[in-house]
């Protein structure tokens, strides 16, 4: 784990929280290709442009999740000031080992942990919690009831689903983030057809979520949801 220390009362545009799905319908091959995905997505051009493209700078922390009490930070907070600090949270990322192989997609339980640290993160002028999976919550509370339960006001809750949508249990994860997951005003999904296709879909998802164009924009778009 990358640590970040204590988080302080920063100047910063945007709080993100990326959360990457570790259940045991991810394997072993598509856990590295996620992992791997997510470092390079961080990394390329389009992204770091996207990242520096203001004089307000992004914070950000990474963590792995599964069952109910099964989260485990990867990135404790940093600002990211320069592409050094992408570079080093890149290469921690890569460099990582899943914690858990075995238990369900507990959704309701990540959503909360993402809201505590969100919560003792740094003070931003907006907070997102970006939410990757590959299936349905099939373990503890819904989302719908985390909302309820855990401080979520200010927070936008954006999707990325690894799923095929020509088939029955891709349209299922599909409209299971659309209709319970997705959150706030401006709140989106992006969609990788399969985790050999999670690079590119994170780096689209990263460059529209950390661009100053977007996040500057206080009246939010309705939410993009692919069909």
């Amino acid at each position: 784990m990358l640590a970040g220390g204590p988080a302080q009362a920063v100047d910063c545009r945007l709080a993100l929280v990326l959360a990457i799905d570790v259940s045991s319908s991810v394997d072993e091959a598509e856990d590295r290709l996620q992992r791997s995905g997510l470092a390079a997505a961080l990394i390329s051009p389009d992204v770091q442009a996207a990242f520096f493209g203001a004089d307000l700078p992004v914070a950000l922390a990474v963590f792995e999740w599964s069952g109910r009490y099964n989260q485990s930070l990867l990135v404790d907070w940093q600002m990211v000031t320069g592409p050094e600090t992408l570079q080093d949270i890149a290469l921690a990322i890569q460099r990582s080992d899943r914690s858990e192989i075995e238990f369900p997609t507990a959704m309701g339980y990540a959503l909360g942990y993402g809201a505590g640290l969100l919560r003792r993160g740094p003070t931003c002028l907006f907070r997102t919690l970006d939410m990757a999976g590959d299936g349905v919550n099939n373990e503890g509370f819904m989302p719908d009831t985390a909302y309820g339960a855990f401080p979520f006001e200010g927070v936008t809750v954006n999707g990325l689903v690894i799923a095929t949508p020509d088939t029955s249990d891709g349209q299922d994860v599909i409209r299971f983030y659309q209709d319970q997951v997705l959150r706030g005003p401006g709140a989106f999904l992006e969609q990788a057809h399969s985790f050999e296709d999670y690079k590119d879909a994170m780096r689209r998802k990263l460059e529209r979520e950390v661009s100053a164009r977007t996040i500057g924009n206080l009246s939010a778009p309705a939410p993009d949801i692919p069909g």
